[in-house]
């Protein structure tokens, strides 16, 4: 009995799944699933900055946020997304924030 195998124009043309094509793209899953983690932390980082006005803990959720932010934009441009004004304007990241990251 022989094996008939699909020839390769046609199999590259139909996109059938190579184990290189679906490890690309497990990676690419963990990557956006990893990035949605870190967007979500700094949201609750800049939320507690909200909460801290001024007084006791405004410090430490300053730094909290700053750190947030920062792990974010590193994760983001390792990614080949370098949009740093849009992450700015969407979560809406105070200029104290951006100070400590050394942004203007």
């Amino acid at each position: 009995m022989s094996s008939l195998r699909m020839p390769q124009s046609l199999t590259n043309r139909l996109g059938v799944e190579t184990g290189e094509a679906v490890l690309r793209y497990e990676l690419m899953e963990e990557q956006a699933a990893s990035l949605g983690r870190a967007g979500k932390k700094v949201e609750a980082a800049l939320a507690a900055l909200r909460e801290h006005p001024g007084g006791e803990g405004r410090g430490e959720a300053l730094r909290t946020a700053a750190d947030a932010v920062w792990s974010f934009l590193v994760q983001r441009e390792a990614m080949g997304l370098r949009d740093r004004a849009y992450i700015v304007a969407h979560y809406g990241v105070p200029r104290e924030v951006l100070n400590r990251l050394g942004g203007r």
